[in-house]
Order: structure tokens, then sequence, then C-alpha cells
């Protein structure tokens, strides 16, 4: 995590100042290590080639002054997508009504995954109606969660009969 954190402190206010948000930063693999930025406009509106070219530019040229790699890394970026991650407090708020899966590093009642309508957030845990009822997950044991969209969505043949 330190690394991730030294990437970000190097960046994230050059982005900011630029107008992104950055929406996770994550590092894979041992001996050429991929480094990967995901971000989003400031204004919600859509991501452009142009906007993840600025972003990798600039991403670059200031890695190259903090140097937080030990040798060579490989720079992606990238929009978060249809299948966006929820990785801060403020996402449940933001995204209120929306589907997601979520899971855990623990299980509650038997599950660690659960897959349901984002009801928002409060005093550190998420709200998510699952099947029918509202349960509260700690926010802090959340290991993974992304928006999702309904089956329906993608399944729908017009002009079928």
């Amino acid at each position: 995590m330190e690394l991730i954190a030294k990437v970000q402190n190097a960046v994230e206010p050059a982005l900011n100042d630029m107008g992104y948000d950055i929406v996770r930063i994550s590092v894979q693999g041992t001996t050429l290590q991929t480094l990967q930025i995901m971000a989003e406009r400031k204004d919600r509106q859509e991501m452009t080639l142009d906007d993840c070219s600025r972003i990798s530019h600039t991403a670059s040229a200031l890695l190259d002054i903090a140097d937080p790699f030990a040798g060579k890394c490989v720079l992606e970026v990238s929009s978060p997508g249809i299948d966006r991650p929820l990785v801060k407090a403020d996402d449940y708020t933001r995204f209120i009504g929306e589907q997601a899966k979520i899971e855990l590093n623990h299980e509650i009642n038997g599950r660690r995954r659960f897959k349901g309508i984002i009801q928002g957030f409060k005093d550190g845990f998420v709200q998510l109606d699952f099947e029918g009822q509202i349960i509260a997950l700690p926010f802090d044991d959340i290991s993974k969660a992304k928006l999702t969209f309904p089956e329906e969505i993608f399944n729908n043949k017009k002009g079928a009969k």
C-alpha cells in the first residue's frame, strides 16, 4: 500500500487541477510492474481517449520525478467503465439506486458476497437492499465492490417474438 500512496501523492494534485478524480490506483506484477490509474472527469462527462492521453502524459512526467518504482513500470490509464469499482465511501451515496456486487473479507450471516441495490452510506456502513431487506455492510470490511447492471438490459432482444 505504501507504493500506491506514493503514486497517489505524486499525481493526484495535478490530476485534480486538470479536472479529474482518481477512482483507483493499482499495481500488478512483480518483475515488470504495471501501474493502473483509473480516473474520471470531475464534471462527470464521458472520458475520452484524449482525456486518458492527457492523464498519461502528466502522470508519466510526475512519476519520473517522484520515482516511486525500483525499476521500470508500465503505465495504463483508463476510465471506470460499465462495471465501475466502488472504492470510496462517497461512491455509495453517489450511486444510490444502482445495482452493485459487494464482497466482504468476513462473513455476515454465512455470506461474503452480496448483490443488491445501493441505498446509501451511514455511520461506516453501506446500506444495501439485498433480496428485499436493507442490510448494513461494514465499509472497512469490503474487499471488492463494483456497479453491475440488471441482466435484462443485456438480454433485451428488440423485435423478438
